[in-house]
């Protein structure tokens, strides 16, 4: 049996420590801290690197049995460690733990999303928004496993990832950790990933926990900036919001993080309704849920709808959360222990909540024999995980235009490279990369290779470069209008520093101004240019882009973007990524694939940048012959959709075929199309392949006027490429 799933022994094994536990005992299980609790102090100059305080440690997990520690130590930027700190530290750790009156092992928890990110010169794959552009599942899979490896290697187990929420506000400066604005897909990438990551048994030795986060509604924000409140209502929530969680939760994933901010005046953490009825009585999730980042405390101090932080806790606790991420202090253990005993806190809430931790640390093998961590050589870094990441980064990248086929380019081509962008690891990569907001430049590999650098490696021409060493270093540009002279062509990298949370918030998608004077100087010299954008969300390049060349994004493709852009400018790989979003025109026109025909009705239109689903080649491809195997099915009939795919160019390459369903007539409004399938195929030139997939009960579905899912009997249209074909149901 599964380990994603509880045993009779293991439910033997929680009931009889729980009935061995004191009140300390089970509180110190739902406390989370941070490194810095157990750690020297750093002023200590004699400190190294991930060195443990035992007096600290001590007091931590022997007298306040606190049940989980978070976060890398407390080195300046709190930074990746090396394999072998890390280890050292879980040995240490752990070692008390084992001296403790019950012996219970402490669970470490890492934010490792987009490969073991606190780890040093670890595989760091494209980040979410970029592993969705590749309609890849089998890559996220395979993200998943070497993530898990990796970080099994470095004696840590669970992951603080993957965002399962569904990211359609594209000023919030989190949309790159999710999988774009579809509910399908998000759904399919995600699910992989914890696949990959969990197998299943997440106790086996190259396996590892993950945590759906961060539940529910915390990616649409109404203001676009991060930690504010949402408005979704219960239809919103059910249809577009709950599905992804539901998956995340089906996939065995045992762990929960919470919403840090609010939907419709409820904080994430006071949701009960949420929390508790939806979660666990219909989502059936049963495993433990944890808190964000000191955000039980804010429901006193910034939320106002506690009258003091134990206050707070009781609020937390008793809405569902099980675990707090407290992060500095043992305030939630001594708040919670005098809750309890004043009776405020019921013992069966504690109960609860200890044997759902207790039972996902029994599942994940925490109470066996010791063992000893992966091998690293095998495990980690390994040619299959770089040659995977180069594949995901490859796959990631979008070519959005390529008018007269400029590309690809020749190698030996005389090519002049400017930007912010363009010769910055950082940018490619992100925030959660080695330090929490990305941005540590001269901590990143050296073996690794920017757009620049990657550009220069793979030429046989001239290449020059007119930029800065950072991101915020001015351009002269007077010299790149100079260098113009000498060069055939113009590779414009422009973008966004790296950033999370709310140090990412801005105040609108447009370019920086100086970025958009660059651009306006290189189109004045006459050269072709070819625009490639690195950074998490759609910033504005219209005018940019309608005089461009060429047009690549990159959004953040991970280590081995540099690589990748360089394959696809030169022609060593054939592009096949699609916008997992919908690229908006201008600041204020945020209008998604899954439009309502009211948003496209008189004077209303979809007019993106660049749509949901986009994405160019090198070569051309077809779709025809869409049928169905039936047109009258009822209610819970499948419905088998088949469609022929042809690589109608030269060059072999992938294409990722589309199955969208529109429901015509129904009691709610209906978006004008939903995506229900989507495969992805290699296909050699002049190459037909036949395609098939299977519409359930569940794609007809929406919720009703009563909150309830159902199916209309009517006529739905089935949409691949220009095709179109209707079927009813009755």
């Amino acid at each position: 049996m599964s380990a994603n799933a509880a045993t009779p022994d293991t439910a033997t094994n929680v009931a009889q420590l729980l009935a061995k536990m004191t009140i300390e005992e089970k509180i110190g299980q739902m406390t989370q801290v941070d490194f810095t609790v157990i750690g020297v102090a750093p002023e200590n100059v004699n400190a190294v690197r991930g060195e443990i305080d035992p007096a600290k440690l001590d007091d931590a997990v022997l007298k306040h049995h606190v049940g989980s520690i978070l976060n890398t130590p407390f080195t300046p930027n709190n930074q990746a460690q090396p394999v072998e700190i890390w280890r050292n530290m879980q040995q240490i750790i752990q070692a008390t733990a084992a001296k403790s009156r019950l012996k219970i092992p402490v669970l470490y928890g890492i934010d490792a999303i987009h490969g073991a990110t606190y780890t040093q010169n670890s595989t760091l794959f494209p980040q979410a928004i970029s592993m969705a552009a590749t309609f890849n599942p089998d890559l996220s899979f395979k993200a998943g496993e070497i993530t898990a490896r990796e970080i099994r290697a470095s004696g840590l187990q669970w992951n603080f990832s993957p965002v399962m929420d569904i990211g359609r506000q594209p000023l919030w400066p989190r949309l790159w950790e999710t999988y774009g604005e579809d509910v399908h897909l998000a759904t399919i990438m995600g699910t992989r990933f914890i696949q990959g990551h969990q197998g299943t048994d997440f106790s086996a030795a190259d396996k590892g926990l993950t945590c759906l986060k961060h539940y529910v509604g915390y990616s649409f924000p109404f203001n676009g900036k991060d930690r504010t409140p949402a408005y979704i209502s219960e239809r919103m929530l059910r249809e577009i919001f709950l599905p992804s969680f539901a998956a995340g939760v089906k996939a065995g994933a045992p762990t929960v993080m919470i919403n840090s901010a609010e939907v419709d005046g409820i904080p994430g953490h006071a949701n009960y309704h949420y929390l508790t009825t939806i979660l666990r009585d219909e989502l059936g999730f049963k495993g433990f849920t944890l808190s964000d980042w000191e955000d039980i405390k804010r429901l006193y101090t910034r939320d106002k709808v506690a009258a003091s932080e134990k206050d707070a806790v009781k609020i937390a606790v008793m809405a569902g959360v099980d675990m707090s991420m407290v992060p500095f202090d043992f305030s939630f253990y001594d708040n919670l222990l005098a809750l309890v005993k004043s009776g405020d806190v019921p013992m069966a809430r504690i109960d609860e909540a200890v044997g759902r931790i207790l039972t996902v640390k029994f599942q994940a093998g925490l109470f066996d024999a010791p063992k000893a961590p992966l091998p690293i050589a095998e495990n980690f870094a390994t040619p299959y995980a770089t040659a995977t990441n180069l594949q995901a980064a490859r796959e990631s990248i979008v070519l959005a235009k390529n008018q007269e086929h400029i590309l690809p380019l020749k190698k030996a081509a005389n090519i002049l490279v400017t930007g912010p962008t363009a010769n910055l690891l950082s940018v490619m990569n992100g925030g959660w990369t080695i330090t929490w907001q990305g941005d540590a430049e001269a901590l990143y590999p050296k073996d690794k290779l920017t757009l620049l650098g990657a550009l220069q490696q793979q030429s046989t021409g001239k290449i020059s470069y007119v930029g800065g060493n950072r991101f915020d270093d001015a351009i002269d540009i007077a010299k790149v209008v100079a260098a113009a002279k000498e060069h055939d062509y113009i590779v414009l990298s422009l973008g966004e520093n790296t950033y999370t949370e709310t140090k990412g918030n801005i105040a609108s998608l447009a370019l920086d101004k100086s970025q958009q004077a660059l651009a306006d100087a290189v189109f004045a010299t006459g050269k072709p240019v070819i625009l490639v954008t690195f950074g998490g969300r759609p910033r504005i390049i219209t005018s940019i882009a309608e005089k461009a060349s060429a047009v690549l994004l990159g959004f953040l493709p991970g280590m081995e973007g540099g690589l990748a852009m360089a394959d696809i400018l030169y022609g060593d790989y054939n592009p096949d990524a699609k916008l997992p979003i919908t690229y908006p025109r201008d600041t204020n026109d945020i209008v998604l694939y899954d439009y309502k025909s009211m948003e496209s009705f008189e004077d209303n239109t979809y007019n993106p940048l660049y749509p949901f689903g986009h994405g160019l080649s090198y070569t051309t491809f077809e779709t025809r012959h869409l049928q169905l195997d039936k047109s009258h099915v009822g209610f819970y009939d499948d419905v088998k959709v088949s469609v022929d795919v042809s690589n109608t160019g030269s060059i072999a390459g992938k294409e990722t075929v589309l199955v969208y369903l529109h429901d015509a007539v129904a009691s709610v409004s209906r978006p004008n199309k939903q995506l229900k399938a989507f495969q992805k195929v290699a296909l050699a030139p002049g190459e037909t392949k036949h395609l098939s997939f299977t519409l359930t009960h569940d794609d007809l579905s929406f919720i009703g006027v009563d909150l309830k899912r159902i199916v209309e009997s009517g006529d739905f249209i089935v949409m691949v490429g220009e095709e179109r074909v209707t079927f009813n149901v009755n």
